[in-house]
């Protein structure tokens, strides 16, 4: 899967960028048709302690699918954010069998 990461307004560290790798490489083994993923990291500045944005564009064949999170850091919102993507995978399978049967 070829995976592009911006970290916007400010530089992300190669351990970040690793888990989050890691963590998208897994959702191959729920579906290996994924084209490529796109990865947004932002900090919001707004009071919220919960302000690491993590939001993930993902393309299989047919469809796009994106999940945005907002956590304290952004390892635990790219962990929320790549679980959100397996349950829609799972989605995505289930309809496209329900379509094929």
């Amino acid at each position: 899967m070829k995976l592009q990461i911006h970290s916007i307004r400010f530089d992300a560290d190669y351990k970040l960028i690793d888990i989050i790798k890691k963590k998208l490489n897994k959702l191959e083994t729920f579906y290996d048709r994924i084209i490529d993923a796109e990865v947004f990291l932002r900090i919001d500045h707004d009071d919220a302690r919960a302000n690491k944005v993590v939001e993930i564009k993902l393309n299989i064949p047919g469809d796009q699918l994106f999940v945005k999170e907002k956590a304290k850091s952004f390892e635990v919102g790219a962990d929320e954010a790549a679980e959100a993507l397996r349950r829609q995978i799972k989605k995505f399978k289930e309809k496209k069998d329900a379509f094929n049967h």
